[in-house]
């Protein structure tokens, strides 16, 4: 998994893992899938609501032993 297309948001709180996505999103190419680790509740309701409201798709949703992963892909 390349870095440039991985965002570690573990350990942080709302809202700095929807901020921190939305500012990898820009630098992507449409069509890149970014992958988001997180582990703020918050992240379940946020991360979805975020894809909606600006317009990504969300690939996948998958809960991982210690945080959750999703998958956006940048329209």
């Amino acid at each position: 998994m390349s870095d440039d297309l991985t965002l570690d948001a573990t350990g942080l709180l709302c809202p700095l893992p929807v901020l921190k996505a939305r500012k990898r999103l820009k630098s992507l190419a449409k069509g890149d899938v970014l992958t988001v680790l997180a582990d703020d509740p918050a992240a379940i309701v946020d991360i979805p609501h975020f894809c909606v409201e600006s317009g990504h798709e969300l690939v996948q949703q998958t809960d991982a032993e210690t945080h959750q992963v999703y998958e956006i892909r940048k329209t």
